[in-house]
């Protein structure tokens, strides 16, 4: 009871530690987007619980402590009308290992091209941001497990695109004294820089010399960004409630690389050994102009059919400025 305390004082202490505010100084912050319903629905504590497909968003090292063998998709009507998708899949390799394949999209309906002085020009534009990850999770003990996502990460914009490689990894221990730690670091890859064709522009090389060439071909020169890495440090504990009920507290403090600490907290409980689900959370505490409030929702798991079980899971996030989302995930378990 006391290493529980001490834990849970430390990563208090973690989240109270405010650091350099550098928010907005990062590439492909759609890697940032909290993903599944679940997790969601309990304000983003879920580093040291997550067991199905999105363990591979969460903590790696969740899939093969857990056994996952699990088709997942995952919907949300996210801010300004943009879809954000997620798409898992996780093989067994044995007893002691899984492996998974993850998919990420953030997209939105074409948009006008408007410029300086001519606003109405008829043209259209694409924005779309994807992640295309692989994960490996293997058991050490039967009490700790480590996890490996590598991914391909794009962007694009019209005719401009940024393109790199990152690396997630997490670990999962259980401790001796009932409760999980979990650790995971995401998005640890090199500078994104965009390019493309959009970048190219016409230039004078010197408007005081005449008889030059005045339509010389320049290029934009861009910067590069470093990727909204994270580091997740989240402890969790089940406790029994009658015989078919079970309550799941979880605590995650967060230190990303573009903005202050903070603590996300939830809870969840399953009636009727998991047939009824619901889970409530808060998130971004401690967070100075926070713009997640609180979500909540629950979930049904269907068994038995094909001698398998399907789960549906429904979530709603209440949002400060700019509106509230919604999502839904579908699980097939095999």
């Amino acid at each position: 009871m006391k290493q529980y305390k001490y834990i849970i004082k430390t990563i208090f202490i973690i989240g109270l530690l405010y650091g350099v505010n550098k928010t907005g100084t990062t590439a492909a912050k759609f890697l940032s987007i909290e993903v599944g319903s679940n997790a969601v629905g309990m304000g983003g504590a879920y580093t040291s619980i997550a067991k199905d497909a999105t363990a591979m968003y969460w903590n790696p090292a969740g899939l093969s402590f857990h056994d996952t063998k699990e088709v997942y998709f995952n919907h949300a009507n996210w801010i300004a009308d943009i879809s954000f998708d997620y798409f898992g899949i996780t093989f067994p390799m044995n007893n002691k290992s899984v492996l998974g394949f993850n998919i990420t999209s953030v997209t939105m309906d074409e948009m006008e091209v408007t410029r300086y002085g001519n606003e109405d020009t008829g043209e259209t534009f694409r924005a779309a941001d994807y992640a295309i990850g692989s994960t490996y999770a293997l058991d050490l003990t039967d009490r700790f497990s480590v996890g490996f996502n590598g991914k391909y990460i794009q962007q694009s914009i019209a005719n401009s695109h940024a393109k790199g490689f990152a690396v997630d990894f997490g670990t999962l221990f259980i401790t001796p004294f009932g409760f999980t730690l979990g650790t995971s670091i995401s998005n640890f890859g090199p500078k994104l820089k965009m390019s493309g064709d959009d970048l190219l522009v016409g230039a004078d090389v010197d408007e005081n010399i005449e008889g030059n060439n005045e339509s010389v071909t320049g290029i934009l020169s861009t910067d590069y960004f470093d990727l909204p890495l994270v580091l997740r440090i989240g402890i969790s504990d089940e406790l029994q409630i009658g015989v078919r009920n079970k309550l799941v507290v979880s605590l995650d403090a967060i230190s990303p690389n573009d903005n202050a600490n903070y603590i996300n907290t939830g809870a969840k409980i399953h009636l009727f050994d998991g047939l009824i689900s619901f889970y409530a959370g808060l998130n971004s505490l401690f967070l100075e102009n926070a713009e997640s409030e609180f979500s909540f929702g629950g979930g049904l798991t269907i068994p038995q059919i094909l001698n398998n079980s399907l789960s549906i899971y429904f979530t709603h996030e209440q949002m400060k400025f700019l509106g509230n989302s919604q999502q839904l995930s579908i699980s097939f378990n095999y």
